[in-house]
């Protein structure tokens, strides 16, 4: 998924040690595969379930506060155990490229965006001195940090946690989080009764799925991931699992901090209705973890959306636009709600920050991937205080049955959710009536006395003489709506066909969309900008992503050939030769390079490693302030690919102010592309254009081509 932090440290350089330096960007998604071609779709966690899960063992501490370093919390890996964690202790750490290798890879990304031939020159010489400027002592440093402070973890974990997250004081909202829209669930019925709505059904229905894979989770009882073609398959870290579930970020002045709190102790959800904050029990108490009856789960959520009508929202305020602020305005907010709430609002918030997920419950009622997008992405204007988006999982439902997910991105990347995700939405409203049909509803609490308004006690206090609490409210909801209407998506739903088309072609169906979006975006600006693919390293411990630079000298000379708008010369045989054997060089370029960065073998994180072990007051390499280095890591195009059969679409934020964020799926015969920027620049609805563009002209060559020694027969 690609994130805000780091790639604000690679396009606006930041201070580091009274030094400057120009560090790497990080992501939301990546590929799943350590292969050259990754594949088309995450791999599925949905495995033979035991049926002989144990219960949730209770932890050391109720409670444990990360600070962005995973070996902090990495003893509960032991204590939780199963098959989950069983791989951790053998995973390799993450690797240090040569010097000369990331130098090697590093030019060819560059020089394509060179402004001029005198600054393409000046980068080449600043390369050749960066040993002997003092990278060769960086490179010592970087190993012995590797080796000795880092031995356990990976040299990287505990600079990005904090340096691309948690320090980071950007909103969440737009800059870290990022959505999936689920495909509609055709089994919902078509009428609903009177306390019921589409909304709540399938919110339901993901809950009860949400509480089978919890169980999993938190008793350490699901396969651990692996990917490859074949046996023995690599194992994938999965410290990421234990910032999933009962988890939230904390707002802190200067650094925020992320809360996990013991499974076995909570076992509520949080739902979201009209600004409102309800609790609800939605597994037994009984330390199993099994879900409750559907029925029982149904009737609670109805309870809340009852609940939420008679408030009226009134008597409090709309809280959740606080989370979508500024982390140090959050942060003087959240000291303000506890300073006029005391122990009933640190109660509350305890509450709020435990829940398994939270669940929001809209009241709109979209139709298009656009409509729907925009609402998983933020909640719009319409509704975008019907969310805490400090929590690590947000489900959201709408009025008429669609349903997405909303993510926190500090300290869990796209892929571990991604498997969530496909568990929850794998079994249907019937598929979990016929199970739950089984259970019996007798014994529980009623919705009455289960539902609680997390807040409701603290109202008076909140709105007494002496409270600012509102008027940070207000001035958060102008920022939002601020942030917001600044803002713009699109997303293109390409009909013309899809992977099993492109691999007909021979082509790696990830590279030849990357190089249908470098084709896309070049005819938009007119030159090619700094692009970003996010690529996994979890096949090391406490691996998260490397970047894969999509800008190439064959990527160049592809597009420049193809020109600024189309040329219509596909008669002319030469011509389109030439235009193919240049498209394949450039997917056969990118193949390699996503290879090698799906090894660790990239360049961006070694290059901020590098810069990160400069101390104070220290010359560092003259390449790392040379304006060629820091245009080639501004991500203008910030991409990433994720394909599942019952995602619609997904997205997230530009990372740069003159960029686009830039999320696809390529299914067996059609594309999806999800496009945002600012508003300003009016670039959504004309790169969707170029997209489809690009992706006709692309395959109208290679159809020609192919075509063509038949047609001198």
């Amino acid at each position: 998924m690609l994130r805000q932090g780091i790639y604000r440290l690679a396009s606006n350089s930041i201070r580091h040690k009274n030094k400057t330096v120009l560090p790497a960007s990080s992501s939301i998604l990546s590929s799943s595969s350590t292969s050259a071609q990754p594949p088309t779709s995450p791999p599925s966690i949905l495995r033979t379930m035991s049926t002989n899960i144990p219960p949730l063992k209770p932890w050391p501490k109720p409670m444990l506060e990360s600070r962005g370093d995973y070996r902090a919390e990495s003893h509960l890996e032991i204590h939780i155990g199963g098959p989950l964690y069983s791989q951790q202790s053998s995973l390799p750490k993450l690797p240090i490229p040569s010097i000369s290798d990331t130098l090697s890879r590093f030019l060819p990304t560059a020089l394509p965006l060179a402004k001029s031939v005198e600054e393409a020159e000046t980068l080449k010489e600043a390369v050749k001195r960066f040993e002997a400027e003092g990278a060769g002592e960086l490179q010592k440093r970087l190993a012995e940090r590797k080796e000795g402070e880092m031995k356990e973890s990976s040299w990287l974990q505990f600079w990005w946690n904090t340096l691309g997250y948690l320090q980071v004081r950007d909103p969440v909202v737009v800059n870290v989080s990022y959505f999936f829209h689920f495909s509609d669930d055709g089994t919902l019925p078509e009428h609903t009764s009177s306390s019921s709505t589409h909304g709540t059904l399938r919110a339901a229905t993901l809950l009860y799925n949400t509480a089978h894979f919890r169980r999993l989770v938190t008793t350490g009882a699901l396969p651990h991931e692996a990917i490859g073609r074949k046996e023995p398959k690599t194992p994938l870290c999965s410290v990421a699992y234990k910032y999933m579930f009962n988890a939230c970020r904390i707002p802190r002045k200067n650094e925020d901090t992320y809360r996990i709190y013991d499974p076995s102790l909570h076992s509520h959800v949080i739902v979201a209705v009209g600004g409102r904050f309800y609790s609800l029990d939605f597994v037994e108490k009984d330390g199993s973890g099994e879900p409750l009856p559907l029925e029982v789960i149904e009737a609670r959520l109805a309870k809340c959306v009852e609940l939420s009508k008679k408030s009226g929202g009134g008597d409090l305020p709309l809280l959740g636009y606080l989370t979508s602020d500024n982390r140090d305005t959050w942060a003087e907010a959240r000291e303000e709600l506890i300073r006029v709430g005391g122990v009933k609002m640190e109660e509350a918030l305890k509450v709020l920050e435990s829940g398994a997920v939270l669940i929001c419950l809209d009241e709109e009622e979209p139709v298009s991937k656009k409509q729907a997008s925009e609402i998983f992405w933020t909640g719009g204007l319409k509704s975008g205080h019907n969310r805490w988006f400090d929590k690590s999982i947000q489900l959201v439902c709408t009025k008429n049955g669609k349903a997405g997910m909303n993510g926190e991105h500090s300290m869990m990347d796209g892929m571990p959710v991604v498997g969530y995700c496909d568990f929850i939405t794998k079994r249907s409203y019937n598929d979990v009536l016929v199970e739950s049909s089984a259970k019996s509803c007798g014994g529980y609490e009623s919705a009455d006395d289960n539902v609680k308004d997390i807040f409701a006690e603290c109202a008076g206090e909140l709105t007494s003489t002496g409270s600012n609490v509102a008027s940070h409210v207000e001035k958060s909801k102008s920022n939002f709506d601020n942030l917001i209407s600044s803002h713009e998506l699109q997303v293109q739903s390409f009909q013309g066909y899809g992977s099993n088309a492109i691999k007909k072609m021979g082509y790696s169906p990830d590279a030849y969309v990357q190089m249908a979006m470098q084709l896309a975006t070049y005819r938009l600006w007119g030159e090619q900008g700094g692009t970003y693919e996010a690529t996994q390293v979890r096949p090391f411990l406490h691996g998260r992503t490397e970047t894969t630079r999509s800008v190439s000298p064959a990527s160049e000379a592809f597009v420049k050939t193809m020109g600024i708008r189309p040329k219509r010369d596909e008669m002319d045989a030469t011509k389109r030769a030439e235009k193919v054997a240049l498209l394949r060089e450039a997917v056969n370029s990118h193949v390699k390079y996503i290879g090698l960065a799906a090894k660790a073998m990239g360049v961006d994180r070694h290059f901020l490693g590098l810069a990160l072990s400069a101390k104070e007051g220290e010359a560092v390499p003259s390449l790392f302030s040379h304006p060629l280095y820091a245009r080639s890591k501004t991500w203008r195009v910030s991409t990433s690919h994720l394909t599942h059969p019952r995602f619609d679409s997904w997205g997230y934020g530009e990372v740069v102010p003159d960029g686009v964020g830039l999320a696809y799926s390529i299914h067996p015969n059609n594309c999806m592309f999800c496009i945002t920027s600012l508003r300003e620049h009016d670039w959504p609805e004309r790169l969707s254009h170029l997209l489809e563009e690009a992706l006709v002209e692309m395959q109208t060559l290679n159809e020609m081509e192919l075509a063509a020694p038949a047609s001198k027969l």
